[in-house]
């Protein structure tokens, strides 16, 4: 499987509607199996702020096929992952903080969703509800 365009909207669409939900405005970036930006929205309202961390979530599930969220955990002091965020500094930031998760087709990772927008929950909520839609 492919994350094309079409897919991407799908995806896009799901995260939309959870964020309406919960009255949040997000901006939500898919990304394919390559770690390229295939869309992004910003809703009406959503921090301009966010456009950029929205997309680097996504780069970062899927270049490293793990959520935001875990990275996040795993990058603390005396963690197995502590200052990786500090790396690609040349390239687009690792994000690690929670909103980005791996889009897996036959446990395979194709894609990723990022979120930014609201607290770590909601970013966190929104981005589960987008990849649902895979």
């Amino acid at each position: 499987m492919t994350v094309n365009l079409e897919t991407a909207r799908r995806i896009i669409a799901a995260g939309e509607k959870k964020a309406d939900e919960i009255g949040q405005p997000m901006n939500i970036a898919v990304v394919d199996a390559g770690g390229n930006l295939v869309a992004h929205v910003r809703q009406d309202g959503a921090w301009i702020g966010s456009i950029e961390i929205s997309i680097s979530k996504a780069w970062t599930s899927r270049a490293f096929d793990i959520s935001t969220k875990d990275l996040g955990e795993n990058s603390q002091p005396t963690q197995q992952f502590f200052g990786i965020h500090t790396t690609n500094a040349h390239g687009r930031g690792v994000a690690i903080f929670a909103g980005g998760v791996p889009l897996t087709s036959d446990g395979v990772v194709v894609g990723a969703v990022g979120v930014s927008g609201g607290l770590g929950e909601q970013d966190q909520a929104v981005a589960e509800a987008a990849a649902a839609a895979l």
